[in-house]
């Protein structure tokens, strides 16, 4: 409110009344005081804190985005030691796998030749007991066949005598 007067000497030549511009000046003195005691100062302190709360933020993020490539880097070597784990326990089962199958390679041909020994030994005992059954028997032929030739029997030592005597002459 400002009012013009009509003086046109000091201020009054501007056009400003003194008596309007003291009481404006002491009502906007008073409202500023106002507004510094009971508006300004929590305005001011709401305004730091928020001012605090996004530094804090911001320093929250920027430690966070760090733990973060750190955390990523942790899994990234974790998962390479893994992989190198997971690979040497291929290679060791694999290994393990080989050794197993030329272990049982080894034994089956063990186990083959020994079948193989057992066949010619008992190939060699059915021969023996062959021949023994052959003897006998060709004993037996020869016996009759010198009995039926002599016309006598033939005791039991001469009887082995020529038997002897003809088994050498057919091997001959």
């Amino acid at each position: 409110m400002i009012y013009f007067a009509e003086s046109s000497s000091g201020i009054g030549a501007l056009g400003i009344d003194g008596k309007a511009f003291i009481i404006q000046l002491i009502t906007f003195a008073l409202a500023f005081w106002i507004l510094q005691r009971y508006a300004f100062k929590p305005i001011v302190k709401v305004m730091n804190d928020r001012r605090e709360a996004i530094e804090k933020g911001v320093k929250l993020g920027e430690e966070m985005a760090k733990e973060k490539a750190k955390l990523e880097a942790d899994v990234a070597k974790q998962l390479s030691e893994a992989r190198v784990a997971a690979d040497k326990l291929v290679a060791d089962a694999e290994a393990a796998a080989r050794e197993t199958v030329r272990t049982a390679e080894e034994k089956a041909s063990e186990k083959a030749a020994i079948i193989v020994k057992e066949g010619k030994e008992r190939g060699e005992q059915e021969v023996v007991r062959a021949r023994k059954a052959l003897e006998a028997e060709l004993v037996g032929l020869i016996s009759d066949a010198t009995e039926t030739i002599i016309g006598e029997k033939v005791d039991a030592k001469k009887d082995a005598n020529l038997i002897d005597a003809a088994l050498k002459g057919a091997k001959a």
